[in-house]
């Protein structure tokens, strides 16, 4: 190897082309002064002084600055191919983890043509929740995916539900089984999300029928999870009939998920419970407060009925305080006057 090969490949780990030579000729010269160095590399003293330091702190050299004159002494070539696999070793965790995440994330469509293996995605990613669900599936497979809704309603997450091929009057086994039940007699498509973030689209008949050609997807994509949602609360939710509403929460209570805080100001106020609130985030129009404290005056909301709000998908409420009234929305807020990261709810004195 000759010393332009050597040169290249000491930059890959970060040197520069003047360092490398300026290191190359103290290794020539072992231990030597910063004026003898200088000299030899055809560089500035101060110079020398200056890349010893940062040689030094990568493990190449030895700066004895306790002697007169400063000496600068080149590490054995052994230990310093030891120190530079031991920073290229440290970084194999990091990388693989990231090349991991990468492979994982580049997984953001997956196609199934099996009900089976549909029902089972749907179980493992209500499995996962943290957060809210949204379902929509026939009443008949319920059962298939009913233990992972139960164990998501008992970590706190807001499972809102629709149950397709069956009547409001029938005598159906909802309890506990989401925070809200609609139901639908017509068949409709199987829709799941979790979190907003991944979830499952699937025609009304691959999981009604086992012998079905269709397709169904289960996606991973943070800007396809609130289309899907929309979509369900704006198309699908108004044409069903609740079914079953979980009771409100005990208070205090407090919510990072805003529909889940506007459903619990819904269910106190069908209870006859005046709220006091105290919401953090930020101003949605104007610069101004990051917290409001007041009294929940009004509430715009469909998910329970009636319903009252303006367009499908809005869920906000209102807050009195002392500085004034203001319209209270969740992530991604522009109707409202403010923009909720968590909400705290009060029984009103």
């Amino acid at each position: 190897m000759d010393d332009r090969e050597l040169a290249d490949l000491l930059e890959q780990f970060g040197l520069s082309e003047k360092v490398v030579d300026t290191y190359l000729t103290l290794l020539e010269l072992g231990e030597a002064k910063a004026s003898q160095i200088a000299d030899a590399a055809g560089v500035s003293k101060r110079y020398v002084y200056s890349v010893s330091k940062e040689l030094e702190s990568r493990g190449f050299v030895e700066v004895n600055d306790h002697v007169v004159p400063t000496t600068i002494r080149p590490l054995p070539p052994m230990e310093v191919i030891e120190s530079l696999s031991e920073s290229v070793e440290s970084m194999r965790p990091a990388l693989e983890e990231r090349y991991t995440a990468t492979a994982r994330d580049q997984e953001r469509f997956e196609v199934i043509k099996s009900r089976v293996t549909v029902l089972k995605r749907i179980a493992e990613l209500v499995g996962r929740a943290e957060s809210e669900i949204t379902l929509s599936l026939p009443y008949d497979v319920l059962d298939e995916v009913e233990d992972e809704l139960r164990a998501a309603r008992e970590r706190g997450v807001l499972v809102s539900l629709v149950v397709s091929g069956v009547e409001p009057h029938d005598d159906l086994a909802l309890d506990g089984v989401a925070s809200l039940v609609r139901v639908w007699h017509e068949l409709m498509p199987t829709m799941l999300t979790v979190d907003s973030r991944t979830g499952l689209i699937s025609p009304g008949e691959m999981v009604a029928r086992s012998n079905s050609e269709s397709q169904a997807i289960v996606f991973a994509q943070p800007h396809l999870g609130p289309v899907i949602v929309g979509s369900f609360f704006g198309n699908y939710w108004p044409m069903a009939a609740e079914a079953y509403t979980t009771d409100p929460d005990p208070l205090p209570a407090m919510y990072h998920n805003f529909r889940h805080a506007v459903l619990q100001a819904a269910l106190c106020e069908r209870a006859g419970v005046d709220l006091d609130v105290t919401v953090t985030g930020r101003m949605v129009h104007t610069d101004g407060p990051t917290e409001l404290h007041g009294r929940v005056v009004d509430i715009r909301q469909g998910l329970l009925e009636p319903a009252n709000n303006s367009f499908p998908v809005e869920n906000a409420f209102v807050v009195e305080t002392d500085e004034g009234t203001y319209s209270i929305g969740g992530q991604g807020a522009f109707v409202e006057d403010f923009e909720a990261d968590a909400v705290e709810f009060t029984a009103a004195e």
